[in-house]
């Protein structure tokens, strides 16, 4: 069998992470066995569709490096890709099982249908529309819902996550098909998309799980097999109460993009919410996550997304970056300070944060004072605990001999550190009072990069102005 795998967003707002691991395990299958994933978009829902929606979701895959076989701007041998351009697909379909029986318009009025809800309610029944249809329905035009016919029973299928899982003839309904406004519903085209594209795996979110035996029923009346259905856990928000989605405040992936994230430490982190391959491995790079993926190992309990762990494996990722493979990602993250500095310089800085850069939107914060002279106040050195019991007499006796000491240096970091530690030695102070001194005075911050080699890059010139 040659897997085809699919993901099927609807264009509804941006992209967030949960949506995309999704994707992810989807285009994982379908590349460790060389197979084919296709992207489609399910517009149907027309009212909720938002305004490049469509866009921010191709953006969000080709970021990722998620790329499609067949799908909008790839093509395909069963395009149209997009649902709302294949709505004539759908209504012979839908002409089929009225032609069968199968299938007939829904007669009532939205009143009539809250009445026959509550009465259920009162009675404290489920309501089930397949109770009340309609002996002799209208014939169809069109403008009325249109539903399908299933007959309750109970449904046992294996899950490629969950295993085997039975749900009894209550979850069987008859459900509309196509909408009033000539629009099928998600829960009928998709399956027809699905099988007219040759769709092998279908992975779901968690919350369809009690959809699946509705699913079944249609395919067994459109007489075709079903997909191998495989629940994706649920990714968590921070708390692990509830599930991440847009309501809880889950970000869109590309706000990740704009913040100086990699796309391989992203995958990384998504592909580990949920899924391991056995080992105590944290770090992978994509082709190890293609190679070592497997349904198998898909955990049935939800992940938690934890925004300080996506921020330790980005930092993890940066590190593995070259000097210059790293200079050319923070092109547009520089202070705008540093817009009249050589590239040369600005290599300079970049390699003395390289190790603690956790995300690009970092460097600003982290650089600023290697292009402007920082803000020196009383509570620059309030901050460090040690240099707050100084008075200001002590700060600027121990600066001038500082001072003093570096007059003639020549500012490599080994003669710097030789310098200095001698300086402690002479005035019996605690190297991290003396060194913190300086580090604050110089930079603005009482956490920087190694002293010395701030220095050095820095220059003299400017050590010894900023500590005048």
């Amino acid at each position: 069998m040659t897997i085809r795998t699919r993901f099927a967003p609807s264009p509804t707002g941006a992209l967030h992470s949960g949506v995309v691991r999704t994707a992810l395990f989807a285009w994982l299958l379908a590349r460790k066995n060389n197979g084919q994933f296709l992207l489609r978009i399910e517009d149907t829902d027309q009212k909720r569709e938002v305004e490049g929606g469509t866009e921010n979701i191709k953006e969000s895959l080709r970021w990722l490096g998620l790329t499609w076989d067949e799908g909008p701007d790839v093509g395909g041998p069963y395009g149209p890709y997009v649902q709302s351009e294949r709505l004539n697909i759908y209504k012979k379909y839908a002409q089929e099982l009225i032609d069968k029986g199968l299938a007939y318009a829904d007669p009532y009025s939205p009143e009539e249908l809250q009445a026959l809800r509550e009465k259920a309610q009162a009675e404290k029944q489920p309501f089930l529309y397949r109770e009340h249809r309609p002996e002799n329905p209208p014939v169809w035009d069109g403008t009325q819902a249109l539903r399908i016919k299933l007959e309750p029973k109970a449904w046992t299928w294996h899950d490629a996550v969950m295993g085997d899982v039975t749900m009894g003839p209550e979850m069987i309904d008859d459900y509309i098909i196509v909408k009033s406004d000539g629009f099928p519903t998600y829960n009928f085209c998709h399956i027809i998309d699905d099988h007219l594209m040759g769709i092998t795996h279908v992975m779901r979110a968690q919350e369809f799980i009690s959809s699946v035996p509705k699913f079944l029923a249609t395919h067994e009346v459109l007489g075709w097999e079903s997909p191998i259905n495989a629940i994706m856990p649920q990714v968590m928000d921070e708390t692990g109460k509830r599930k991440l989605s847009k309501r809880a405040g889950a970000k869109p992936i590309l706000a990740y993009r704009d913040l100086g994230y990699l796309p391989s430490a992203m995958l990384n982190f998504l592909a580990t919410i949920g899924w391991n391959d056995g080992t105590e491995q944290e770090i992978y790079t994509v082709e190890e996550l293609i190679e070592k993926f497997d349904l198998s190992r898909v955990q049935k309990s939800g992940g938690i997304f934890d925004e300080q762990r996506l921020a330790y494996l980005n930092g993890v990722h940066i590190r593995k970056l070259s000097l210059d493979e790293l200079f050319e990602k923070v092109a547009d993250f520089w202070p705008e300070q540093a817009s009249g500095a050589t590239d040369d310089y600005k290599k300079q800085v970049l390699a003395l944060v390289h190790e603690r850069l956790k995300f690009f939107a970092e460097l600003p914060d982290l650089t600023r004072f290697f292009f402007a002279e920082p803000t020196i106040t009383d509570e620059t050195f309030a901050g460090n605990k040690q240099l707050k019991k100084l008075s200001t007499d002590e700060r600027q006796a121990m600066l001038a001999s500082v001072r003093e000491t570096l007059a003639d240096s020549d500012f490599s970091e080994a003669d710097l550190e030789a310098r200095l530690r001698a300086l402690v030695e002479k005035l019996g102070a605690k190297p991290g009072v003396l060194f913190g001194l300086i580090r604050a005075t110089i930079t603005g911050s009482n956490v920087a990069p190694g002293l010395f080699e701030t220095m050095r890059v820095l220059g003299k010139d400017t050590v010894l102005k900023r500590i005048q």
